[in-house]
Formats: structure tokens, C-alpha cells, sequence
């Protein structure tokens, strides 16, 4: 059996730095204020009528936003709805009312709200999509750590390569970056004192919390064609690994982060010298930055594309990251620009990277590779590209 050719038809994220790609796209390019990375005001009523928000938790209300984004671009999913299926992938999920309902538990009569448990729920956000547009196909959340964005774009790329759906709405949402976390973090000695993340930078000292989603639609070539939808670039292929070492730290030559970029290029019938752009994890940590490097000098050699981490504008979405990550780069195709490493001043001579993109550059657009490497040992990348 051959696989499906499956491309991308939509695309929507809310981070920090804008809510819609248009904003978003304009926020990377601008210095971002201390951690954490949060979205400022944030106000679902626009897109999510009042009555229905009370009963979702932020993480929920930031995937159903962008998913909207996502449908006004691809147009109405208008199949079978049970060919349909929604991987949307949280490293946490419903924290805020994780934590509402601890609060209230420790009052002498505790009034928890019959909601709190399905908001608190790491699968609130891809039942959510399910139920409000009736999609009856598979239905999961891929709980991965930093790696759970890419990994719900993987788990879709194959439901519709194989033919066991014919649309699949992927991404990853998170709305964590909150006091509790942070001090979790902080203990893990994992988070930035300063403030501010630095990606691949010599002063770099720790990540900084965001929070946001991103949400694509894949679906197969000729479903696309057949409902007059428009691919706007096209997974070429994925790649997931386990470092097998350590629940926190990578693996400390990148052992299982270099056999996903290679398994993804194998995937993709790519070799590396085809690829144009990586759109690195990029967290700022020192453990993370260096071995990426490492393994990019490693894959590449004296071919080594463009590089970018976008984490110095966003924050680290977590569970979000590599899907708003992936929806950058395919804006990046699509307007024919490649996003800013925001954040370094001055490279890290001991990280082997040659082409780091610190500012807005124009380029033709050719495959790309988006790198999430999470605690845990968990490694995924994606191979994306114009059609």
C-alpha cells in the first residue's frame, strides 16, 4: 500500500507574541519583556461565547481559538465527519483548575464546581474540537513533554498517510505558566534567573515559561483537491525516538535527538543537504542548546542550513511549543521569510551552529526540519515543505 501524499490546509496559533499568525509573525520580530511569556490580556469572548468559556480551562479555550484560525484558512471540513481525527497534545493541561480545585477542597466545606474535573482533564482540549464540530474519528492528546506538540502533527501525518482518516486536526496546547509551575522549574534548575531566554547564546542561563497553541489541518492531496481546499506546504514525513538515559537532562552526545532528524530525513526521502532550514527547540538551557548544536554540525556537516529558535520571543510552550513552532514554519513558507533566533547577541563558540538567523531574512523556500526534544527523553521532528 502506497502512502497518502498529506498536506497542510490551515493553520492557527495564540502565544505571547500575537494571537493569529499575522500577530504572531509580527511579534517574533520584536524584543520580548522579562519571563514569563504570557498572553496579555487574554479575553476568549471574542471567539468563544461567555457562557461556554466559564466551563473550559484556558489550555482548552487557547486550542479552540486557534483551531477557528485554522478552519477560516482550510475551509469547511466538509466529509465524512468520521474520517476525521483531532490529536491535540498538552504537557500538563487544565492547571489553573488543577489548582482551583485544591483550593477548594481545603475549605472547611468545600463547593467544588462539577466542572473542574473535565476542565482539568489533559484530553479537554481535542474532546472540546471533537464535540463542537462532530468529528466521530480518533480522538487522542498525546501527553509527550516538550515533544507533545510535534508528536500529535506525527500521530495525524500517519492516521491520513494510511488511510485510516482523511483529515486530521493536529497541534498542541498549554496554558501552565503559572506560579507553581515556575517553582517546579525553578527547583529543577531549568528556568531562567534572569528572566530571559537566550537561545544558543553564551549568556544564555535557562528557559523561560510561555503558553499558547498551535493547530493545523492535514489532510490528504486528493481530499484537499476534491473539496477545493488549498495546500499551503505539505509534511513530507516524522520521526520519533527515546533518548532511553535520563528524565531530564538529553542524552549527553544527543544519541536519540540525531537518530530522529536522520529517521525524519529517511522518512521524508530526503538526504540533508536538501534542507534549508531547521527550526531548532532552541530552549536556552546550556544541556539542550549545546547538544542540538552537536547533533545539527553531526547531520549537516558542510551543509548546514539556517537555523532559529523562535523560544526567545514565545517562551517554551511546553506541550505546545512544537506545534506553534511547526505553524511558524509554515508561515515562514508561505511568506518566503525565515523567523529571527531572537535573543543571542553573541554566539556560543562551543555550539558548532554556522548560520544562525538573527533577524527577519528573506529565502526561497525549500524543505524544512522542526526540531521538540522533551524531559523524559522524548524526541520528535518533522520534515515540512512547499507543495
Amino acid at each position: 500500500m502506497n502512502k497518502r501524499r498529506v498536506v497542510i490546509t490551515g493553520v492557527g496559533a495564540v502565544a505571547a507574541p500575537g494571537i493569529g499568525m499575522d500577530d504572531l509573525w509580527k511579534g517574533l520580530q520584536q524584543s520580548p519583556g522579562p519571563a514569563p511569556r504570557h498572553i496579555e490580556g487574554w479575553d476568549p469572548e471574542p471567539w468563544i461565547p461567555k457562557r461556554e468559556s466559564r466551563r473550559l480551562d484556558k489550555f482548552t479555550e487557547f486550542a479552540l481559538v486557534a483551531t477557528q484560525e485554522a478552519f477560516a484558512q482550510s475551509g469547511e471540513i466538509d466529509i465524512d465527519p468520521n474520517r476525521v481525527t483531532v490529536a491535540i497534545a498538552t504537557g500538563i493541561g487544565g492547571l489553573e483548575s488543577l489548582e482551583t480545585l485544591v483550593h477548594e477542597s481545603d475549605k472547611e466545606a468545600p463547593r467544588p464546581s462539577p466542572f473542574l474535573i473535565p476542565m482539568m482533564m489533559a484530553n479537554a482540549a481535542a474532546a472540546s474540537i471533537s464535540i463542537k464540530y462532530g468529528f466521530g474519528g480518533q480522538v487522542s492528546t498525546p501527553v509527550v513533554a516538550c515533544a507533545a506538540g510535534s508528536q500529535s502533527i506525527l500521530d495525524g501525518l500517519r492516521q491520513v498517510q494510511w488511510g485510516y482518516a482523511d483529515v486530521a486536526v493536529v497541534g498542541g496546547t498549554e496554558a501552565a505558566a503559572r506560579e507553581a509551575a515556575r517553582e517546579g522549574f525553578r527547583a529543577a534548575r531549568a528556568l531562567s534567573p534572569s528572566g530571559y531566554a537566550l537561545p544558543f547564546d553564551r549568556d544564555r542561563d535557562g528557559f523561560v515559561m510561555g503558553e499558547g497553541a498551535g493547530v493545523l489541518v492535514l489532510e490528504a492531496e486528493d481530499v484537499a483537491e476534491t473539496r477545493g481546499a488549498t495546500p499551503i506546504a505539505e509534511v513530507l514525513g516524522a520521526a520519533s525516538t527515546a533518548d532511553a538515559h535520563h528524565i531530564t537532562a538529553p542524552h549527553p552526545e544527543g544519541d536519540g535527538a540525531e537518530r530522529a532528524v536522520r529517521l525524519a530525513l529517511e522518512d521524508a526521502g530526503l538526504v540533508p543537504s536538501q534542507i534549508r532550514y531547521v527550526n531548532a527547540h532552541g530552549t536556552g538551557t546550556d544541556l539542550n542548546d549545546r547538544t542540538e548544536g552537536a547533533v545539527i554540525s553531526r547531520v549537516f556537516g558542510d551543509s548546514q542550513p539556517a537555523v532559529s529558535s523562535i523560544k526567545g520571543a514565545t517562551g517554551h510552550g511546553l506541550g505546545a511549543s512544537g506545534s506553534i513552532e511547526a505553524a511558524v514554519v509554515v508561515e515562514a513558507l508561505r511568506r518566503r521569510e525565515l523567523p529571527p533566533n531572537t535573543g543571542m547577541a553573541n554566539q556560543d563558540p562551543e555550539i558548532p551552529l554556522t548560520d544562525i538567523v538573527t533577524e527577519v531574512r528573506p529565502w526561497e523556500p525549500g524543505p524544512t526540519l522542526s526540531n521538540s526534544f522533551g524531559f523524559g527523553g522524548h524526541n520528535t521532528v518533522l520534515a515540512i515543505g512547499p507543495v
